[in-house]
C-alpha cells in the first residue's frame, strides 16, 4: 500500500511536465492547419515589404542639388564633415595653442535659438551666427571625410566645447568670445590620446576633456578650422533652415613638438553636405593670414547627420518599414481569432478540458502567436532594410547610415513589436470574447495614435504624449535616427523622433500587454466557458 501511494504522485507529475509540451504542439498544429491564419500571417510580411517598396519608388531628378552619398564616421553613422581648414602634419606628439578673439556669422535669414540662431554682426537682416557655429583647433586623422578627429572650439552660443568622432561632446567654459574676452584653446597629442584645454588668460589652464583615437595616424593633420551649419528659423509652416557662414579670428598660434616646420596649408574639407545651401556654396571658404594669426571663413558642419528638414532628400531605415502598422493590423486579426473563434464555435470547452490548466492554454496560444508574428516581422525587416537602402541609392536618394548595432535592433525590434502586439490582441480577445471589439481596441489604442503622431496632424506636444502613454510607444523600437544636443534639427514624431528611447517605448507596450494578459488569465480561470 505504501509503495502504491509513493508512486501515484510521481505518475501524476510527469504528465504535467509533458502536458504543456503536448499542449504547445496542439496549438501550433491548430494554427498551421487553419489556412486563413497562415495566409494572413504570410500576407502581413508581404504587405510590410510592399508598402516599403512603394515608399522607395520615387526617383530623384538628378541635378545641381541632387544629394550625394553621405560620409560615414568611425562609429558607422552618417556624418557631416565639412569645414575650412588651415593645417600642418604633426609627426608624433605635440601641442597646438591658439587664441580665438572673434566668431561672427552671416546668413540668408535671422534665426532663433532653441533650435536656431541669434543674429549677430550687423543690422542688414542677413547677419546671423548659428548657435553651433564652430571655430577652434582640430587633430584629424586625414583630410578624408569621416576620418577620426578630436577638437576643442568656441561656439556661437554654447561656449567652449571639446568634440571628437562626431558623436562625443563635452562642455567647457560658457560665454561668447570677443576681443575683450578671448578664449585660449590648446590640444595636446600623446600617442592616440588627445587632450583639450581652455584658458581665459593664458596662465591658468583647465582640462576640457580627453579623447582616445585608436589607430590614429603617425602624421595626422592638425590646425585651425571654422564651420557653420544652417540657421533654424520659424516660418509660417514650422521651422525652416537658412544657409549661414561663420568667420573666426585667431590672434596667436603657438606650436610645440613634432611639427613639420613647413608652411600652413589652406583648404576645404568636403563640402557643406547639404547643411548650408546655395548661399554658402557661392560664398566659399576663405583663410587670410594676419600677423601671427589667421581669419577663417567657412560653412558646413562636423557632426552626425540627423533626420528632419536639415536632411531633406535623405532616407532613413524607418522609411523602408513604414508598412509595419499594416502588417501589425493583419496579425492582430489572426491573434484575436485564435481565441474568439473557439468561443464563437463552442470549442473553447474542449480546448480547456484537454489542457493541463486554463492559464497554460493561454500561455501556449501566446507563445505560438508571438513566435509566428515575430518571424513575420523579422523576415520582412531583414529583407526591406538592405533592399530598401539599395533601391533608394539606385533611385538617387542617399540613405542615412547607422551603426550595425542600431540596424540590428531595428530589424529584431520589428519582430518584437509585432509579436508583443499580437499577444496583446490575444489577451484582449480573451477578455472581450469578440474579434471585432478586440481588434478595434488594439487599432484605437496602438495604431491610431501612431498614425496621428507621425502624420503631423496634431500639435507636437500632443503627439509626444500619445507616443509616451499609449501602446504606440512600442513603435520607438523602429527608430534608427538619434537625437544629439549639439545638432540643430526638428526633433518630433513627424520627422521620425519618438519621445521615448527605443527600449523605453517597448517597455510601455510590454506593460500594457502584461496587464491585459494578466486580466485574461484571471477571467479565463473564473468565467464559465
Amino acid at each position: 500500500m505504501t509503495t502504491t501511494l509513493d508512486r501515484a504522485p510521481h505518475r501524476g507529475t510527469r504528465p504535467a511536465r509533458g502536458g504543456f509540451g503536448r499542449l504547445l504542439h496542439a496549438e501550433w498544429t491548430k494554427f498551421r492547419t487553419v489556412r486563413a491564419w497562415v495566409l494572413t500571417t504570410i500576407g502581413s510580411a508581404l504587405v510590410i515589404c510592399l508598402v516599403g517598396l512603394l515608399a522607395t519608388a520615387a526617383v530623384h531628378e538628378r541635378g545641381g542639388d541632387a544629394p550625394g552619398a553621405l560620409p560615414v564616421g568611425p562609429g558607422g553613422e552618417a556624418v557631416n564633415d565639412s569645414f575650412t581648414f588651415v593645417h600642418q602634419p604633426l609627426a608624433g606628439d605635440g601641442t597646438l595653442t591658439v587664441s580665438v578673439s572673434s566668431l561672427t556669422g552671416e546668413g540668408e535669414g535671422e534665426g532663433e535659438d532653441g533650435g536656431g540662431a541669434s543674429p549677430k554682426g550687423g543690422n542688414d537682416g542677413r547677419s546671423a551666427l548659428a548657435p553651433w557655429a564652430k571655430a577652434g583647433i582640430i587633430v584629424k586623422d586625414s583630410l578624408e571625410q569621416g576620418s577620426p578627429y578630436a577638437s576643442v572650439m568656441v561656439t556661437g552660443a554654447h561656449g567652449v566645447r571639446m568634440q571628437y568622432d562626431f558623436t562625443h561632446d563635452t562642455a567647457g567654459l560658457p560665454g561668447e568670445v570677443s576681443p575683450e574676452s578671448p578664449r585660449l584653446l590648446r590640444l595636446k597629442r600623446s600617442g592616440d590620446v588627445i587632450t583639450g584645454y581652455q584658458s581665459l588668460d593664458g596662465d591658468r589652464w583647465t582640462e576640457v576633456g580627453t579623447a582616445r583615437l585608436p589607430g590614429l595616424s603617425r602624421t595626422p593633420q592638425v590646425g585651425l578650422f571654422v564651420t557653420s551649419p544652417s540657421v533654424a528659423e520659424s516660418t509660417g509652416t514650422g521651422t525652416g533652415f537658412s544657409p549661414a557662414v561663420a568667420t573666426g579670428t585667431f590672434d596667436t598660434v603657438s606650436l610645440e613638438g613634432g611639427w613639420s616646420g613647413g608652411p600652413w596649408l589652406t583648404g576645404q574639407v568636403g563640402r557643406d553636405a547639404g547643411t548650408s545651401g546655395s548661399y554658402t556654396r557661392s560664398t566659399g571658404s576663405q583663410a587670410v593670414a594676419s600677423g601671427g594669426g589667421f581669419t577663417l571663413t567657412g560653412a558646413g558642419d562636423i557632426a552626425p547627420v540627423v533626420g528632419g528638414p536639415a536632411a531633406s532628400g535623405v532616407r532613413t531605415v524607418e522609411n523602408f518599414l513604414v508598412g509595419a502598422f499594416a502588417g501589425l493590423i493583419m496579425l492582430v486579426v489572426v491573434a484575436t481569432s485564435c481565441i474568439t473563434a473557439e468561443y464563437r464555435r463552442g470549442l473553447i470547452a474542449v480546448t480547456l478540458a484537454a489542457g493541463p490548466g486554463r492559464s497554460r492554454v493561454l500561455v501556449a496560444k501566446a507563445l505560438v502567436m508571438g513566435s509566428v508574428a515575430f518571424a513575420a516581422g523579422l523576415a520582412s525587416a531583414a529583407v526591406m532594410v538592405p533592399f530598401g537602402g539599395a533601391r533608394s541609392a539606385a533611385n538617387g536618394f542617399p540613405v542615412l547610415t547607422v551603426p550595425t548595432a542600431t540596424e540590428l535592433r531595428v530589424v529584431v525590434g520589428t519582430g518584437l513589436l509585432l509579436a508583443t502586439a499580437s499577444v496583446l490582441a490575444l489577451a484582449l480577445g480573451t477578455v472581450l470574447r469578440r474579434s471585432a471589439v478586440a481588434i478595434t481596441a488594439v487599432v484605437v489604442g496602438m495604431v491610431l495614435p501612431y498614425l496621428l503622431a507621425t502624420a503631423a496632424v496634431l500639435p507636437e506636444g500632443a503627439s509626444d504624449w500619445l507616443l509616451k502613454v499609449t501602446p504606440a510607444a512600442g513603435f520607438a523600437l523602429q527608430q534608427s535616427v538619434e537625437r544629439y544636443d549639439q545638432v540643430v534639427s526638428v526633433y518630433s514624431p513627424a520627422t521620425g523622433y519618438h519621445p521615448l528611447a527605443p527600449w523605453e517605448g517597448f517597455a510601455v507596450l510590454c506593460a500594457y500587454t502584461a496587464l491585459a494578459f494578466g486580466a485574461a488569465v484571471v477571467l479565463l480561470r473564473r468565467r464559465d466557458v
